[in-house]
């Protein structure tokens, strides 16, 4: 059976995973809300939120990996100064 387009939009499918998870009753609420509200999917803004986490820990991780190493730091005023960028 050749359907146009279907191979197209069942690649398009399998370039995603699915993740199903649980969340708590008002949680789950106030997404639904938002997604009502705005007229995106739950989908969308739970993609967003788990990516807006990832990167945030990804910062953190990094930080925490450079505090570890104990080089020598300067704080913000000290930099500002050296880049000319004085207040």
């Amino acid at each position: 059976m050749n359907v146009p387009g279907l191979q197209r939009n069942l690649h398009l499918f399998n370039m995603f995973n699915m993740l199903g998870i649980r969340l708590e009753p008002d949680l789950e609420k106030k997404l639904d809300s938002l997604a009502k509200e705005t007229g995106r999917s739950k989908s969308y803004y739970a993609r967003q939120a788990i990516r807006q986490f990832l990167e945030e820990r990804e910062d953190y991780l990094k930080g925490i990996a450079v505090l570890e190493k104990r080089e020598s730091t300067i704080t913000l005023d000290e930099l500002e100064q050296r880049l000319g960028l004085e207040r």
